[in-house]
């Protein structure tokens, strides 16, 4: 075999020298504050045999999809669980993805076209940012959750742009790194005065935001100004795969043109049956998300109890974020909180720019109100 090219060693190395390797962590039984498993439903019993009775009582046995949806993959229980979808988030349609990556890349592939401008938060995920990339339109980041940014944007470009052009604003409903959300009243109204087209991730408020968990746009009421909205499983859900909701003539085209749907195998009977019964899980009982609204109600309050408060990013959600500049000083606490034997983990750059490096706590609605306390207590022994 010949050697590892040099040019990506030479990377590689680059990474060990700013202290910013990536590497696959080792299973471990600390108290979590670092899974996306906000209100249990990853490791939930009765989710797990009320999926399994679901295929025996459709006389389901069968492992995989066999093929892309466009072929033989298309299975029963995609129809079912995409009308499911759409009735509970009141749209037209809902497509499911293998991920929420690839809905991403997906759709910024295919929909924005040639001539369209994609108008997007500087802070928005990867899989976002990599299906831009992808995309024939030209793009424009505009800076996080700054409105006033964004409409000199519009102005600016619709200005300048005298032919008709099709606008494609984006944002996610709640940050990954930071765990704060746009005003999506004042985003919905922006984008409705430019006729611009709105596009809103909501990975991360799926099972958070709702009286049912919903998501953020829906329970605001908003979901009639959105273009499309993308659901992502592997968070509140706690399964796996992803959908884009919107209007039938989009579902349509997505069927034809976003090429991370056409060309790849579909999820199997398990994986489909899965997400429909997380979905109607969230509709049974509504106990284990009033208590992960406790527990940021009570995390926020701790840390300003704590005199922690300046260095947190403001959120409400089930993300909570120290900023600890360094990516040798945020892994010397986390490793120290570990020790503790709590779950946090840090966020380095380039993940996040040099200087924004953080501890990132994940609440969820099996964190008692003392685990809460005494990892507060003792980040501020750590830092103070």
């Amino acid at each position: 075999m010949k050697h590892f090219p040099k040019s990506l060693q030479q990377k590689i190395e680059q990474r060990k020298a700013n202290n910013a390797l990536r590497q696959l962590p080792v299973a471990n039984d600390l108290i979590d504050f670092a899974s996306n498993d906000y209100i249990g439903f990853a490791k939930n019993e009765i989710l797990f045999h009320d999926t399994h009775q679901f295929l025996l009582d459709k006389n389901i046995k069968v492992n995989g999809a066999t093929g892309s949806r466009l072929l033989s993959g298309n299975h029963s229980l995609y129809n079912e669980a995409e009308d499911y979808i759409a009735q509970f988030h009141k749209t037209e349609a809902a497509l499911i993805f293998n991920s929420g990556y690839d809905a991403n890349v997906g759709f910024f592939s295919s929909v924005p076209q040639r001539n369209d401008i994609i108008l997007y938060d500087e802070l928005c995920h990867a899989s976002i940012r990599d299906g831009i990339q992808m995309s024939n339109a030209k793009s424009y980041k505009f800076s996080h959750n700054d409105l006033e940014d964004l409409e000199r944007l519009l102005q600016k470009l619709i200005t300048y742009n005298s032919e008709l052009i099709t606008v494609y604003i984006v944002t996610e409903s709640v940050f990954s790194m930071d765990g704060d959300c746009p005003n999506m009243e004042e985003l919905t109204n922006l984008s409705e005065k430019h006729g611009a087209y709105l596009v809103v991730d909501e990975a991360h408020a799926l099972g958070v935001f709702g009286e049912c968990g919903q998501g953020l746009v829906q329970s605001l009421g908003l979901q009639d100004k959105v273009f499309a909205r993308i659901m992502t499983f592997g968070k509140g859900m706690g399964c796996h795969g992803a959908a884009i909701l919107g209007s039938q003539e989009l579902k349509s085209y997505l069927v034809n043109f976003a090429r991370s749907f056409v060309y790849t195998t579909g999820l199997s009977p398990h994986s489909v049956a899965t997400i429909l019964q997380s979905y109607k899980h969230l509709t049974k009982g509504k106990e284990a998300l009033e208590q992960l609204k406790a527990n940021i109600i009570f995390f926020n309050q701790e840390k300003m109890r704590l005199g922690m408060k300046p260095m947190f990013v403001y959120s409400k959600s089930a993300i909570q974020c120290a900023i600890i500049p360094g990516n040798e000083n945020v892994k010397k606490i986390a490793n120290q909180l570990q020790q503790k034997g709590f779950d946090v983990r840090p966020i380095v750059s380039p993940t996040v720019p040099e200087g924004q490096e953080r501890l990132r706590f994940c609440l969820h609605s099996y964190n008692s109100e003392s685990e809460i306390s005494n990892v507060l207590e003792l980040l501020a022994t750590f830092v103070f």
